[in-house]
């Protein structure tokens, strides 16, 4: 026992640089024997301000892991091919998206085409002679003149809605389309057409066909969860429309018998942001096809909403099919927790395969469907490779095949976290998570943090949050909960707050804050809240409802939801979480806007964070809080961040979200203590 004690007395806290220390797996993919993985792990370098990720192959049967790819650039997508002898994968390197093979016995990696585009969806046909993706190709692709490349251009001419992607930037004009190339020519070929993206792609057991997801509608902006399924001959032809439902639809697959077609998605075209479950769905693939959901009293969504600074969040879903056809396989959000689950190919309740409190990022299943490999996190892994059987009570058997991140357990002493329920006003239970400085004295008052999640319909979760963990290494109490508007908890807490933020998701922010005040390590008069996002939304409706704020910290955020509507990427979809466009429903819109209560209201000292390149919450939301708050002379100051994005605090530049982390520290620093 003394010995422990004197190693734990060495350990230091966390600090912002570890973030250069974290290795982060994104993908796992498992070989048809089921005795290999193949991951990719995503590392910051502090040198270069970049972020890079590689391969690494291991052998389950022989324990051993072994780093497939090298160099500084992003590898992803690695796919086996069927017998097992090859891995392709896409990579930037030569800053274009590459398609490569390498062979999983060793060797050099061998370049088979090189695009000026994004290519995704990257898989083998069942004989293993081509490889099949989905590409949209940039617009410098039709521009020889490798100087006008580098040049910005005279004019812009916009004709659509959704001209623009946070992140991604300005769309080009050309769509995805899917595309075959064959290994062995190295010859591409189109095998889609259109005016409109054709995305998804999965390529039937027989390999004669190809599944994929499009939206048709005249305006893809306005009907932006109305998609269609179609299937096409891989080698070309005419395409068939598979009868569905209207609404979204996402991660199409073939089952191995090629009768079905099992997709994620749900009927409700004019859905709020997020409120209708995403389920999976069947449909036939011959004859006369009808889709039905498979699990329509599973009120959960078949997708991952647990989020995290570690890496750009998708809220994409992925199935797997079992050999014999009879289940499907997805990750579902929980409570605060990602688990995996299967439900019956003929419909039925879902099983939960995996349970747990923690945050399964990714999987896969493949072969004899009798081995799961996933992307595993929790409240102190920021992310490990396990293994599992595809089956009920797979966590029991489970077997984590790395320690990515054996620092944090070696050398650093992390604040001790644990999940607290909280009683809202009216008895309702709000999940969250708590920590104290990692050296806390007993009898010492403490200034705390309130933190909000973005969204609204995302969740905190068992998983690693560096941010939490760094800001009470600062000497903060922290506190994160899931309030009534966010995932997890289900259609009717989702739906809570449509048309009305800042009404029950506020009386939940409002009984944390409670919380935090009557803990006895804590100073009720040194309390501070921040978050991006909507989470900047709540932030900002904060402080011009109450006062008991010392100080506040507001994050890529909304202010004006008006204004927000012309000026976000996805800001005409707020209509159906409005209950209609802001000239038809403008008293809402008017209502349901923090702007509106910054008026003399305001007394606590408030900075703004903001993102230049917020294609999301664009920065005129914080430059209009920023004037209107100056011109009433009240404390407020900004931070703004050129050539950054949305996603700054969990994917941006490194050196960014260094300073981003000191900023908010310093202001708390300055108001708190």
């Amino acid at each position: 026992m003394a010995k422990s004690k004197t190693s734990t007395s060495k350990k230091r806290p966390i600090t912002k640089k570890d973030l250069f220390n974290l290795r982060i797996p994104k993908s796992v993919t498992i070989a048809p024997d089921e005795n290999r993985l193949v991951y990719a792990v995503e590392r910051m370098d502090e040198k270069e301000n970049k972020y890079f990720a590689n391969l690494f192959l291991y052998d389950i049967k022989q324990a051993t892991e072994t780093q497939f790819t090298f160099g500084d650039h992003a590898d992803s997508q690695a796919c086996w091919s069927p017998d097992g002898e090859s891995l392709a994968f896409v990579s930037n390197r030569n800053k274009k998206a590459g398609v490569y093979v390498i062979g999983t016995r060793g060797g050099a990696e061998r370049k088979l085409a090189e695009f000026e585009g994004a290519v995704t969806s990257l898989q083998w046909t069942p004989d293993g002679s081509q490889l099949v993706f989905c590409l949209r190709y940039a617009d410098s692709h039709f521009i020889e003149d490798e100087k006008k490349k580098k040049e910005e251009p005279v004019f812009r001419h916009i004709t659509e809605l959704d001209y623009r992607y946070d992140g991604a930037g300005w769309i080009p004009k050309d769509k995805f389309q899917v595309y075959r190339l064959r290994l062995d020519d190295g010859s591409v070929h189109r095998v889609t057409k259109g005016k409109r993206d054709n995305v998804s792609a999965s390529v039937s057991p027989d390999g004669k066909w190809v599944v994929y997801a499009s939206n048709r509608s005249r305006s893809t902006a306005l009907n932006s969860l109305s998609w269609d399924l179609f299937v096409c001959p891989l080698a070309g032809g005419k395409e068939r429309k598979i009868p569905t439902p209207a609404g979204p639809i996402m991660a199409p697959a073939f089952s191995p018998d090629g009768k079905s077609i099992a997709f994620i998605g749900h009927d409700n075209p004019e859905d709020a942001w997020g409120v209708t479950p995403m389920h999976v769905w069947k449909v036939g693939f011959k004859g006369s096809p009808k889709a039905y959901d498979l699990m329509p009293k599973f009120d959960r969504n078949a997708i991952d909403q647990t989020i995290n600074d570690m890496g750009e969040v998708s809220f994409g879903g992925a199935l797997k099919w079992s050999r014999d056809s009879k289940r499907v396989y997805f990750l579902a959000s929980d409570t605060g927790v990602t688990n995996l689950f299967y439900v019956p190919s003929k419909g039925g309740l879902p099983t939960r395969v995996y349970r747990g409190n923690c945050h399964l990022k990714g999987f896969d299943l493949t072969g004899r469907t009798t081995r799961a490999a996933l992307v595993y996190a929790d409240l102190t892994t920021p992310g490990d490779i396990v293994t599992c059987p595809a089956t009920f009570g797979a966590e029991k058997k489970a077997q984590t095949h790395t320690d990515l991140n054996v620092f944090l357990k070696k050398n650093v002493k992390l604040s001790r976290i644990r999940e607290v329920s909280i009683k809202s006003f009216d008895g309702t239970d709000v999940q969250g998570w708590y920590l104290t400085p990692p050296d806390a004295k007993k009898n010492r008052k403490y200034p705390a943090i309130l933190e909000i999640h973005g969204g609204p319909r995302t969740q905190y979760g068992f998983t690693f949050v560096h941010e939490m963990y760094w800001l009470a290494a600062q000497g903060f109490a922290v506190l994160y909960t899931n309030p009534r508007g966010g995932a997890g908890r289900g259609r009717t807490w989702a739906e809570s707050i449509v048309a009305d933020w800042g009404g029950l998701d506020y009386r939940d922010c409002m009984a944390a804050a409670d919380w935090l005040e009557g803990r006895p390590e804590v100073d009720p008069k040194r309390l501070g809240v921040t978050g991006g996002s909507y989470g900047g939304f709540m932030t900002n409706w904060i402080i011009g409802h109450t006062h008991r704020f010392a100080a506040a910290v507001t994050q890529r955020s909304v202010v004006d939801l008006k204004s927000f509507f012309g000026t976000s990427d996805i800001g005409y979809a707020i209509a159906r979480e409005f209950d209609g466009f802001p000239w038809k429903n403008e008293e809402v819109y008017k209502a349901c806007s923090p702007l509106t209560y910054i008026d003399k209201k305001v007394k606590t000292p408030l900075l703004i964070i903001h993102s230049e390149n917020d294609q999301r919450c664009n920065i005129e939301q914080g430059e209009q809080l920023f004037a209107t708050l100056k011109a009433l002379g009240k404390t407020v100051e900004m931070v703004r961040f050129p050539q950054s994005s949305h996603g700054l605090s969990r994917c941006g530049r490194p050196e960014r979200r260094m300073a981003r982390l000191d900023w908010i520290r310093d202001w708390f620093i300055k108001y708190l203590r």
